[in-house]
């Protein structure tokens, strides 16, 4: 047999000196630990969230890096990656970043980061990860209890919040049709003929993934049925009920009900008991997006905002959000865990019918193939410090939220939407000395508080978010670093008001031209 192409044996110990085994221990601990001291360092030269660098100007040096040509060493490499990355870098760990769902994450985290990085199991099947597949079985089973979901109760590590609900949705979706399946005895009821007909129910701020998954199942951006909303931003449960009962009325089917436990822009919890109630009496699959809120299940004061929670058939919880853990952390869990029969499909060569049930093979449970082995930095931060220790940070975040609002609601130059729940805080900059006229007031109002806050972003200061509220451009602040204190957010502020005069200034020059 002859081989076409020979590497030079000089040049195989060359290429096989990068790969990680025994041989090259010694490179691994050097190199990884110079990698932590670049990071160390950013850290200590790092003073505000981010450095104001344009996209445009950012682009020009990524560009003009030939991938074709490898650096001579890897401390060149490192040295490019802090000129392109860890320089500009947005930093959630900043006190004054207070944009997104971005939380600064804990030390045991990243030592768990680490370690499943280099092991880099795979937990699709038992003979690519062993012991990691019980360890993330353990802390499905940790979180499913702390929820209340009882002994049949399974659950699976994700990608993040989306995944999670596109696959309850998923779920949700084959048992209605194994259910007509089965209503309808020996009749042929084909999927597609009821894709058309079911509805999924979700309040007028719940999070977009909704809309997509509806739309990746193929049924629609128009299947989702939009609830509305009390003045809390809650779910309005009698308009569920009569929204329901529309949907039966008109002969389609009611499939879902996606009730949120922490909407992104509001924080918003909705009444989890009384939705729960009204699944059951029309035996409609109720999911709780509970990716926000889900670190509720460890605070020491507000666990009480999650309760009904029990009752749902399928929960979604980020980790990376108020558990404090690195991208990418997430978790579905289900009441019963035999409905993850509705997405099992079996592989020869990973899951085959004929392999003995004792053989724990956790692709039997994802939409995912190859996963990570995410769930070791929760067992390191639980084993470290502990759920109090958990829910002592988000406890803190929220107690900052609610004396904030108190504050920003004083204020007679700011106009905050709505109590916040969680640790989100939808406001917006309303100065003295705007026009009298509604509709050229609210103009510049939207016009200003949409240009204050690109202003803040592009001086690197702060970060902070926006949304709309009725059509209408909002600021908006989300607190997860348990460091940030009320000197901080004042800084945020005055400098909402100060991006928010220079507007002003520029309007009246503008008006005199």
């Amino acid at each position: 047999m002859s081989v076409a192409h020979e590497i030079d044996p000089s040049r195989a110990a060359t290429i096989t000196k990068h790969l990680f085994n025994a041989r090259n221990r010694d490179r691994y601990e050097r190199e990884v630990l110079a990698g932590v001291a670049a990071v160390r360092a950013q850290l200590g030269r790092t003073v505000r969230p981010f450095t104001g660098i344009t996209p445009q100007a950012l682009q020009a040096s990524v560009g003009a890096v030939d991938l074709d040509a490898p650096l001579a060493d890897p401390a060149a490499a490192l040295e490019e990656v802090e000129r392109l990355y860890l320089r500009d870098a947005v930093y959630f760990h900043d006190v004054k970043y207070a944009a997104h769902l971005n939380c600064p994450v804990v030390i045991p985290a990243l030592v768990g980061e680490a370690i499943l990085s280099a092991v880099n199991s795979s937990m699709d099947t038992w003979d690519q990860s062993v012991g990691a597949t019980l360890m993330e079985r353990h802390l499905i089973q940790w979180t499913a209890d702390r929820i209340g979901l009882g002994p049949a109760a399974d659950g699976i590590f994700t990608s993040g919040g989306s995944q999670s609900n596109l696959q309850a949705l998923l779920i949700a979706r084959n048992r209605v049709h194994e259910r007509l399946q089965i209503e309808g005895a020996d009749a042929d009821v084909r999927l597609p003929d009821t894709l058309s007909r079911l509805r999924i129910f979700s309040s007028a701020v719940s999070h977009f993934s909704i809309r997509t998954s509806a739309a990746t199942l193929g049924l629609g951006y128009e299947a989702v049925v939009s609830v509305p909303v009390d003045a809390d931003r809650r779910m309005n449960v009698h308009a569920l009920r009569a929204a329901i009962a529309d949907c039966l009325a008109s002969g389609n089917i009611p499939m879902a009900v996606v009730a949120t436990a922490g909407t992104t822009d509001f924080g918003s919890v909705d009444p989890l008991e009384r939705i729960a109630l009204t699944c059951r009496e029309n035996d409609v699959w109720l999911h709780v997006d509970a990716a926000y809120g889900g670190g509720l299940l460890t605070s020491h004061r507000h666990r009480g905002l999650l309760d009904g929670i029990d009752k749902a058939d399928s929960v979604t919880v980020d980790y990376h959000k108020t558990f404090f853990q690195p991208v990418s952390s997430s978790a579905l869990l289900l009441r019963d865990g035999a409905m993850f029969s509705h997405v099992t499909h079996h592989s020869d060569y990973l899951n085959p019918r004929s392999a003995s049930l004792r053989v724990p093979n956790q692709v039997d449970k994802s939409i995912q193939t190859t996963r990570r082995f995410d769930a070791l930095k929760l067992w390191l931060t639980l084993r470290t410090m502990g759920a109090d220790g958990i829910g002592d940070l988000l406890d803190t975040v929220i107690d900052l939220t609610r004396a904030t609002w108190q504050e920003l609601s004083a204020a007679d130059d700011f106009e905050v939407v709505v109590e916040p729940v969680l640790s989100t805080l939808v406001f917006r900059y309303v100065p003295a000395g705007l026009p009298e006229q509604p509709e050229a007031r609210n103009d510049l109002i939207d016009r200003m508080n949409l240009a204050v806050r690109r202003a803040i972003f592009d001086s690197g200061e702060a970060v902070i978010a926006g949304t709309t509220v009725n059509g209408e451009h909002y600021l908006k602040v989300t607190l997860l670093n348990a460091d940030t204190t009320p000197g901080d957010l004042r800084v945020i502020f005055d400098l909402i008001r100060w991006q928010g005069s220079r507007f002003m200034q520029s309007e009246l020059e503008q008006a005199h031209v």
